[in-house]
């Protein structure tokens, strides 16, 4: 009996722990963490009242206080809680099918699009046809994005040839890939001032630099004087060839 009442202690305990846990969570994608700290600091208060002193008079208004309090949270916080039972909810559901056919389906499409930045790139490559590709992680540069010229269409080599070709309207400048459209083009970047970047890069490479630096995005530019490929991340730039290309784009798509 003793190590029956031992393992329902454990489970009550990793229990409640996971209940903290998914409570937190949900209070800091809110922005609200204090909350959360708030409420464990009266529920420590509540638990030492009401069973370690057993004050009655006290442990009844604080019994109220948590009765009233927790009706306050759920009207408060309805829609993180809604969107928490979704999500747990569809972990045991048959959607699960639909989503699973549908992460392939999207896995498809950003293999194709891989394939049409990698092509564009290859076909400029080989007409020195200058150009500088950003494609979009975390962060979705709206900044940067509403500097140029609204486009938002489907990934296509044809559409992305047409814009970087020389004398068009929109080829000064980047185009802003993000979640798999072309989001803007002739946008504005930020020029690394990095001293150590090599003579032979032009402002391109600076750009493409400038904006690897300050955001999580990935910059590809196509040198108009020598016609070959480079990738910017983080802090470096390096000229890769259309195989290193195409891997880079099918992991960061």
């Amino acid at each position: 009996m003793g190590f029956e009442i031992y393992t329902k202690d454990i489970i009550d305990i990793i229990l409640v722990a996971f209940l903290f846990y998914t409570f937190y969570r949900l209070l800091r994608r809110s922005g609200a963490i204090n909350i959360f700290w708030g409420i464990l600091a009266f529920v420590i208060v509540w638990f030492i009242v009401s069973y370690a002193f057993a004050l009655e008079l006290t442990g009844a208004i604080f019994d109220r206080i948590i009765s009233v309090g927790a009706i306050a949270l759920i009207v408060l916080f309805q829609e993180e809680i809604r969107n928490f039972l979704i999500r747990l909810g569809s972990q045991f559901s048959i959607l699960n099918i639909h989503r699973n056919i549908h992460n392939k389906r999207q896995q498809t499409l950003n293999e194709n699009n891989a394939t049409q930045i990698a092509l564009a790139c290859k076909n400029m490559a080989k007409t020195k046809t200058g150009a500088l590709i950003v494609l979009t992680q975390q962060n979705p540069l709206v900044e940067y994005t509403s500097t140029g010229e609204n486009v938002n269409a489907d990934i296509s080599a044809r559409l992305i040839e047409n814009i970087f070709f020389k004398n068009t309207p929109l080829h000064d400048g980047a185009v802003i890939i993000s979640n798999g459209k072309i989001k803007s083009a002739a946008c504005i970047l930020p020029v690394s001032k990095n001293t150590t970047i090599p003579q032979h890069y032009g402002l391109r490479h600076r750009a493409a630099l400038g904006i690897a630096e300050k955001t999580d995005a990935i910059a590809i530019v196509v040198s108009e004087e020598r016609g070959d490929i480079s990738v910017a991340e983080k802090n470096t730039i390096k000229t890769v060839k259309i195989e290193e290309l195409q891997q880079i784009l099918t992991e960061k798509l």
